[in-house]
């Protein structure tokens, strides 16, 4: 109980440390920038669509249709789609310099680049049916993300794009949405060229992250604790002191910390002297559902749909008793996995487990000191994988 109260202190310390009368750094106008514009901060073209799921949730899906030389080329180039993870949004693949993220190293590598947005954060936050301050609006787990908004988001590019089949990059969650997807939904399989997993996460056996803690909480309380539709709100106020105050010297030991305490980094990973460049824009915010879910799959030692808490509603939800597990191993897409080796929340014990369930794994690498975020804000994350990536990718254009 001590570490969450530390986490939500410190995280409410964050929102008010700073007054909004001083002048506002560049850094401090990017993080508050839309991500249009910081795509176009950075010399890119950004094309941003609203994509609407089955159940009524419009997801903010942004574009980077090439690089910064290959607007002459009309031609139809290769689609990505790029799916963050836990508590963050599509900026969060952006938060390197732009020679170090990898939308823009692919979209350079001559590949249309799509970022996807879970339902809840910013910029997925609307509903044809319900309000974002309605209970039921919250009523979502990655169960939903996999069910409804993957889909929806892949079939639009499908469409947009003309292009029958893309590469998918998912990181944290975004690979176990991909997993569940990809593993019931053989229509969308087929459209998936090869799924890069970065730091996948399919259990949390042995996790160390403050999501395996809230785990030993029981789920009536973490609900009162955190009410029942946004977990980790973010606002403008949270945006505006995450840049600047993290700036600073004196409290960067202390943003450092609390990042680490959410997911975990190497500082000696970094790049220092950008790191007052990050955007300001995660955590993003999540649903308390899906903490709630995430806390069930820690308790259960497997990756399952989400519990509705009693026999008679799983059965009016599953038509059985308990939820079901996912069955990784039924995913017959090809898939090269990243993992770090001081991961605390994507365990290497944890990602050991889920190999051998991986019919098509057809590249492994474990990264020695790379932590959860690393794999996004590593200032070697290009040699140790982005590089990879994109060689991999261009051998499948030629077969």
């Amino acid at each position: 109980m001590w570490l969450l109260l530390t986490v939500t202190s410190v995280i409410s310390a964050f929102g008010g440390a700073h007054g909004l009368n001083e002048r506002l750094s560049p850094e401090i106008l990017e993080a508050m920038m839309n991500i249009n514009l910081m795509i176009n901060f950075m010399g890119y073209p950004s094309e941003e669509y609203q994509v609407m799921t089955g159940d009524g949730y419009i997801l903010g899906v942004f574009r980077i249709p090439h690089g910064k030389t290959h607007s002459e080329n009309s031609g139809k180039r290769p689609v990505v789609f790029l799916q963050h993870g836990w508590l963050t949004s599509a900026t969060n693949w952006m938060e390197n310099l732009s020679n170090n993220s990898l939308p823009f190293i692919l979209a350079d590598a001559g590949y249309d680049v799509w970022l996807g947005n879970s339902r809840g954060n910013p910029w997925s936050r609307r509903n044809l049916y319900y309000s974002p301050n309605s209970v039921e609006f919250w009523a979502f787990s990655f169960d939903e993300m996999a069910k409804y908004d993957l889909p929806a988001t892949i079939d639009f590019i499908v469409q947009k794009t003309g292009q029958e089949k893309l590469h998918y990059v998912g990181h944290s969650q975004g690979t176990t949405i991909g997993f569940i997807a990809f593993s019931t939904n053989p229509t969308l399989a087929n459209r998936i060229k090869t799924f890069y997993a970065l730091a996948p996460v399919a259990t949390l056996t042995y996790a160390q992250s403050p999501l395996k803690k809230l785990s030993r909480i029981p789920g009536y309380l973490l609900k009162i604790i955190f009410g029942d539709k946004m977990f980790m709100p973010h606002t403008f106020f949270d945006r505006i002191p995450g840049t600047e105050v993290c700036s600073r010297e004196l409290m960067d030991r202390l943003c450092s910390n609390a990042l680490f305490i959410m997911c975990g980094f190497d500082r000696k990973n970094l790049n220092v002297s950008p790191f007052d460049e990050y955007p300001g824009d995660n955590p993003a915010g999540t649903s308390v559902q899906n903490i709630l879910h995430w806390a069930q799959v820690a308790r259960a030692g497997r990756l399952q749909a989400f519990n509705w808490g009693s026999p008679f509603q799983n059965q009016l939800h599953y038509n059985q008793s308990t939820p079901p597990d996912y069955d990784v191993s039924a995913m017959t897409v090809p898939i090269a996995v990243w993992n770090g080796g001081h991961d605390i929340t994507a365990d290497p014990r944890d990602v050991s487990m889920l190999l051998p369930k991986l019919q098509n794994l057809i590249y492994h690498k474990e990264v020695p000191r790379y932590k959860h975020l690393d794999f996004l804000r590593a200032m070697n994350a290009p040699q140790e994988v982005y590089n990879e990536i994109v060689s991999m990718m261009a051998k499948d254009q030629k077969n």
